[in-house]
């Protein structure tokens, strides 16, 4: 079932969404080579305590840490660790955040220290999908046509889509219907309504599309060890057009 918010219940996920916001602008100035992806979980299990919130992950379905933090060629659910981050790196971080009785959820991939210009395209890229997906995020639209708009802009640029994980809706509970994959057909798939409030998460990869999971069963690798980005966003649908609730101001 798809859960539509009330104006009350959407203005309690926008609250959620500027701690959340907030708190990844922090972390993402915290990135450097150096910096261990422990220390940046730690950092947000502290920002919860002073906003008053909790980590929707932490616990989740038995994920031992605050934070998702995914470097390289980890695409997503890399479980914080001790191991530095070195200059050239990349570092996806996945936060959500429970607020009030809502979850919100976002990522953003950051560069440590200088990075080599096919790794900043590939950043750039995978931001630039996810804001034509939420360009598509309009009430009588369909959710194939979020999946194609993110398909249109990285197959040009000569990358692959993830199509084994995907979006989905997101309010009182961390997952919700519906699923939202990064790729098309347009016009297919659950329409969109105002109230309805969707995790947009295109994950990109420099090389193949397939993917592997570790040992650890949480943390998932390209396939070919090339480098993943990952960016996500949750987006309220309303009839006035998409309202990015996890919006940055940097």
């Amino acid at each position: 079932m798809i859960y539509r918010k009330s104006p009350e219940e959407l203005q309690k996920m926008q609250r959620s969404g500027k701690i959340l916001a907030q708190s990844l602008t922090r972390l993402g100035e915290l990135v450097h080579p150096g910096v261990t992806t422990a220390e940046l979980d730690r950092a947000f299990a502290e920002m919860m305590v002073e906003a008053g919130a909790a980590a929707s992950f932490k616990g989740y379905r038995g994920f031992p840490a605050s934070i998702c933090a995914s470097p390289n060629e980890v695409i997503v659910h890399g479980i914080p660790s001790e191991e530095p981050l070195e200059d050239g790196n990349i570092v996806s971080i996945d936060l959500g955040v429970f607020y009030e009785g809502f979850h919100t959820d976002s990522a953003w991939t950051f560069p440590v220290g200088e990075v080599a210009p096919e790794t900043a395209r590939l950043l750039q890229t995978t931001k630039m999908a996810l804001d034509a997906a939420v360009e598509q995020c309009v009430a009588g639209n369909r959710v194939g046509d979020i999946g194609y708009a993110v398909e249109q802009v990285v197959e040009p640029a000569g990358f692959s889509l993830v199509q084994e994980y995907a979006g989905h809706g997101v309010g009182r509970s961390l997952h919700e219907e519906p699923w939202v994959p990064n790729y098309g057909p347009p016009g297919r798939r659950e329409r969109l309504a105002a109230g309805m409030t969707l995790a947009i998460e295109p994950m990109v990869n420099v090389g193949g599309p397939d993917t592997k999971t570790l040992e650890d069963g949480w943390t998932v690798v390209t396939a070919d060890g090339s480098l993943s980005a990952h960016f996500e966003h949750t987006v309220a649908i309303t009839d006035d057009g998409p309202l990015v609730l996890t919006a940055r101001e940097a």
